[in-house]
């Protein structure tokens, strides 16, 4: 009984591999979007020493920044990050698709229809050049250079 169920589980686990549980509360856990997007108040504006604005102007402008990004980066995603999500989806499994059928296929076609060549291509280097290149080395072997200083 405890086998079949362990079996039922696998399967089930098995059957729903790509639906996965998403984090609500770490939404970028491999941190891809680290350096580029986080944008605050201090590092868009800031006040040099000796030019500053009314306290009340600084802390609404703040506020206004940072509620006001807030609310058009939710807005945008609500109205565009679906319709987005569906061509980069489309995008991605295209890629995939062309990958796993066109590329991987030519790329293994194209190293064992080289291998031949490349068996043919040694043999005739074998063949003609290292008898070349050794009657060439026990030539040159000979040779001595002798450097003197004449005064």
């Amino acid at each position: 009984m405890a086998e079949e169920q362990t079996e039922l589980e696998e399967r089930i686990i098995v059957k729903d591999q790509h639906i996965k549980e998403i984090d609500l509360v770490n939404r970028d856990p491999k941190h891809i979007n680290e350096d580029v997007v986080k944008v605050d108040f201090e590092d868009v504006i800031a006040e040099p020493v000796g030019t500053y604005s009314f306290d009340g102007v600084w802390k609404a402008s703040y506020t206004t920044f940072t509620v006001s990004k807030y609310w058009c980066y939710r807005l945008l995603s609500a109205i565009l990050g679906i319709p987005l999500a569906v061509i980069w989806g489309f995008l991605f499994a295209l890629i995939s698709f062309c990958h796993i059928w066109a590329v991987v296929p030519c790329i293994k076609s194209y190293l064992i229809e080289i291998q031949c060549v490349s068996r043919i291509y040694s043999l005739c280097i074998h063949t003609f050049c290292d008898p070349l290149f050794e009657a060439l080395s026990k030539i040159c072997s000979n040779i001595r250079v002798a450097l003197r200083k004449e005064i």
